[in-house]
C-alpha cells in the first residue's frame, strides 16, 4: 500500500485565503526592507514566501481529492514546514543587532560576535533536519521511508525549540541588565529597546508554540489525533506564524536597527545569512 498524504479531505477554501495573506504581508516586508535597508531579515522575507507558495500548493492539492498528486503535496508539506525556521534566522540576528546598537555587549550573557552565529547554526541544523525529514516524508513510498522523515523532522524540531529556549533565555537576562542599566542609547536619539525586546519576545513565543504543536503532531503520527484533523493546522501553525508575520510588519524592527545604524556595525550577520542559506 502507497504512502496516503491525507487522512481528510483537505479545505481549498481554508488555503487560499492565507495563501494571499502570507503573500500580502511577505510584499509589505519587501518594501519595509528596502526603505530601511534592514537586510537582516531577508530570511523573514523568504519564509513568509515559503508560507504563501505553501499554502497556494495546498489549495491545488485540496482541489486534487481524492486524486492527490505528489508535487503540490511536497510543495505545501516542506515549505509550510521550513517557513519558522526563516523567521526565527532574522529575530536571532536582531537581538545581537540590537545589543550592538545599544552598545550593551559587557552586559549581554553571550557577546555579541558569537550571539548571531550561535543560534543562527543551530537554526541552520533544524533547517537541514526538517527539509530532509520532510522530503523523505512528502516522497515516501512505504511507512518505513515516512516514519524515518518523521524522526529526522522530530530531530530538528526539538534542535528548534532548545535554541529557542536558550534564546529567550539569553533575552530575559539582557533584559533585566538593561532595566538595571540607564542611559543606554545611541547618539541624541533614545533607542526604543524596551518595546522591541517584547515584540521579540512575542514573537518568539508564537514561533516556540507552533514547534511544539509540531513536535506533538509528529510524535502522534498520521494516524494521531492532531493529524487527523485540518483545523489544526490553522489554528497552531498557520494563524500563529500570519501573526509573527503581521507583528513585524506594524512594529517593524527599522524602527530600533535600521540599515544606516547597521553601517557601522560588524558584519557577520550578513555573512552568516549568506554562508546558511545561499
Amino acid at each position: 500500500m502507497g504512502y496516503q498524504y491525507y487522512h481528510y479531505n483537505p479545505s481549498p477554501s481554508a488555503a487560499i485565503p492565507f495563501a494571499a495573506l502570507f503573500g500580502l504581508t511577505a510584499v509589505v516586508h519587501i518594501w519595509q526592507t528596502v526603505r530601511a535597508r534592514t537586510w537582516y531579515l531577508i530570511p523573514f522575507i523568504i519564509g513568509s514566501i515559503f508560507e504563501a507558495t505553501g499554502y497556494l500548493c495546498r489549495y491545488i492539492s485540496a482541489t486534487e481529492t481524492p486524486d492527490w498528486t505528489m508535487k503540490p503535496y511536497v510543495g505545501q508539506q516542506l515549505l509550510i514546514l521550513l517557513g519558522p525556521s526563516l523567521f526565527a534566522a532574522s529575530i536571532y540576528m536582531l537581538l545581537g543587532r540590537i545589543i550592538r546598537v545599544l552598545n550593551a555587549g559587557s552586559i549581554s550573557p553571550i557577546r555579541p560576535t558569537w550571539l548571531t552565529k550561535i543560534f543562527v547554526t543551530g537554526d541552520v541544523i533544524s533547517f537541514l533536519l526538517q527539509s530532509g525529514g520532510g522530503g523523505m516524508q512528502a516522497s515516501a513510498k512505504d511507512a518505513n521511508q515516512a516514519q524515518l522523515g518523521e524522526h529526522m523532522i522530530l530531530g530538528g524540531l526539538f534542535v528548534q525549540i532548545l535554541f529557542f529556549g536558550i534564546f529567550m533565555i539569553v533575552s530575559v537576562i539582557f533584559h533585566r541588565r538593561m532595566l538595571k542599566t540607564p542611559l543606554h542609547h545611541v547618539g541624541s536619539a533614545p533607542v526604543p529597546w524596551n518595546k522591541y525586546l517584547k515584540v521579540l519576545y512575542v514573537v518568539s513565543l508564537l514561533i516556540l508554540i507552533r514547534s511544539l504543536y509540531r513536535v506533538a503532531e509528529y510524535i502522534q503520527g498520521k494516524s494521531g489525533f492532531l493529524q487527523s484533523k485540518e483545523i489544526f493546522i490553522y489554528l497552531l501553525d498557520a494563524a500563529l506564524m500570519l501573526t509573527c508575520c503581521a507583528i513585524f510588519n506594524v512594529w517593524h524592527p527599522s524602527d530600533v536597527v535600521s540599515g544606516r545604524q547597521a553601517l557601522y556595525k560588524q558584519p557577520e550577520d550578513l555573512e552568516m545569512l549568506n554562508g546558511g542559506y545561499r
